[in-house]
């Protein structure tokens, strides 16, 4: 099945939402969602398979380093809901926020548990590596006390 990205709009908060509780990931408030939308330092985008919204996911722009952390573009989480897992879906997401990134920036960031190795090998096509590892990342603390920080430049083939 075909999976569509798209730049996600207010009216998209409640189906966020619902992703979020049918993944077990309620975090996130009606407001911070309204407030990531609309900063234009950031990408909040959704898919949907079949016209209906499968998966969300965004960015953050961090304009200082934060220990081994750098000021920069960084991918946020991806949720996707359960039952449509492995089909494209966090990779889709992927592909459009690291081409947002690579619009404005020739290195991308993200955080992840050491233990996270789904996340990590996702990211590896897109040629994350290791670039350090914390206790915590910015606001990103983990679980088990072990959190990688990964690192991706541009491709030269990239437009």
């Amino acid at each position: 099945m075909r999976v569509t990205v798209r730049p996600a709009s207010d009216a998209d908060i409640p189906g966020i939402l619902n992703i979020n509780n049918q993944a077990g990931r309620p975090a996130n408030t009606a407001d911070s969602l309204a407030f990531a939308i609309s900063d234009p330092g950031r990408l909040v985008v959704v898919a949907t398979m079949a016209g209906e919204m499968s998966g969300w996911a965004k960015t953050h722009h961090w304009g200082y380093p934060d220990g081994e952390a750098p000021a920069g573009h960084y991918l946020g989480g991806v949720t996707v809901l359960p039952e449509v897992r492995r089909r494209g879906v966090a990779a889709a997401l992927t592909d459009a926020r690291l081409d947002w990134i690579w619009q404005r920036s020739e290195t991308a960031w993200y955080v992840v548990n050491a233990d996270n190795l789904a996340s990590i090998a996702l990211h590896r096509r897109w040629g994350f590596a290791e670039a350090a590892r914390a206790p915590s990342f910015h606001t990103a603390q983990f679980s088990g006390g072990v959190g990688l920080l990964m690192r991706a430049v541009r491709p030269p083939t990239w437009r």
